[in-house]
């Protein structure tokens, strides 16, 4: 009998930190992300190393202080693909980050693929935005366009 109760307790155990595990790294330190002046959406110019802002509408966002990386962003633009890549660095190894499954608006899957057939182009946000993390901006054809942190060349081999 005491077997079974011991049994039960590491079988209930292990639930319940399955459980705070998964609500940990899929819901908790994500907050809204306020777009506010100082905070804008930014492009890093061909010709300078100061990022600019640009013009962004209907910005969702999340980030979590526990990691640089958790950063997301959706928003819309009305600089052409053209105007940008003439004025904007291009990020050529934009790899984007899966999302919380809660956080509808960023597919990475998505973003990603479109990024490969060349139907959206990456552009350097701000380069080092926390150390050896860039922020990368892919804007569509339409306008659509999405951000996210991802690690620079000084943490990959």
């Amino acid at each position: 009998m005491n077997g079974k109760i011991v049994a039960g307790a590491i079988v209930i155990s292990g639930l319940v930190a399955g459980v705070a595990m998964y609500w940990l790294q899929v819901y908790a330190f994500y907050e809204p992300v306020a777009f506010t002046p100082g905070a804008e959406i930014k492009l890093t110019p061909i010709t300078g190393d100061s990022p600019e802002v640009i013009v962004a509408d209907d910005v969702q966002g999340i980030d979590a202080g526990s990691s640089p990386l958790r950063f997301r962003a959706c928003f819309t633009t009305p600089l052409s693909q053209a105007l940008l890549t003439e004025t904007y660095r291009v990020y050529d190894a934009a790899e984007p980050l899966i999302a919380p499954g809660w956080f509808g608006c960023f597919d990475a899957t998505r973003i990603g693929d479109a990024l490969q057939t060349g139907e959206a182009i990456a552009f350097l946000s701000e380069p080092e935005i926390a150390p050896g993390v860039d922020r990368v901006v892919a804007v569509f054809p339409d306008g659509q366009a999405f951000a996210w942190h991802q690690l620079n060349a000084t943490y990959k081999d």
